[in-house]
């Protein structure tokens, strides 16, 4: 079993089943899947980008994403229907907790000036959503190979109704929130 895994199991579920008066552990609000988008803005121009973006995510997140294609034209962003304007990846069970902890434990603490994540982030649902500016925070890039520095949004869909209780729940996995 994967780290995190077992960290929800043995810590987090007695903790959070005692903080919230859940009577039954079913009700524990658990980590459902994590999103990861990233928009490459300047496909339109240069095709090879989207490639350079694909094969970027699939060393972060350890499958193969899948290319987003624009749904509507936009004039103003030169933008047609059905082109390529951006890469997605959805991870679950095993490879999200893999991820989760890599994100916690050695990519965040490598961004610059990094004092914790904002806790304004969540949508109201119990979902929290994370910029990166830029891929370089993973270890599995290397600095050399990257043509064009790219950030990304990071979702993490959990089960819980409430923004407190993801809260609750995502800090305990070892989300470093700030405290400001």
């Amino acid at each position: 079993m994967n780290r995190l895994k077992e960290k929800y199991v043995k810590e987090v579920i007695p903790y959070l089943q005692e903080k919230f008066k859940y009577k039954n552990p079913m009700q524990v609000p658990k980590l459902e899947k994590i999103v990861i988008n990233m928009g490459v803005g300047d496909a339109k121009e240069n095709p090879k980008a989207i490639d350079a973006a694909v094969n970027d995510l699939s060393l972060i997140a350890g499958q193969r994403p899948v290319v987003t294609k624009a749904k509507k034209s936009v004039a103003a962003f030169k933008v047609r229907q059905g082109m390529s304007i951006g890469c997605k990846v959805t991870l679950r069970g095993q490879r999200m907790y893999e991820f989760a902890d890599k994100l916690f434990n050695v990519a965040l603490p490598r961004v610059r000036d990094f004092r914790g994540v904002s806790v304004n982030s969540f949508d109201g649902r119990g979902n929290y959503t994370l910029g990166i500016r830029e891929q370089l925070i993973f270890p599995e890039i290397v600095y050399d190979q990257v043509e064009k520095v790219r950030g990304m949004e990071i979702t993490f869909v959990t089960t819980a109704k409430t923004d407190e209780e993801a809260k609750e729940l995502l800090s305990q996995l070892g989300m470093p929130f700030s405290h400001s």
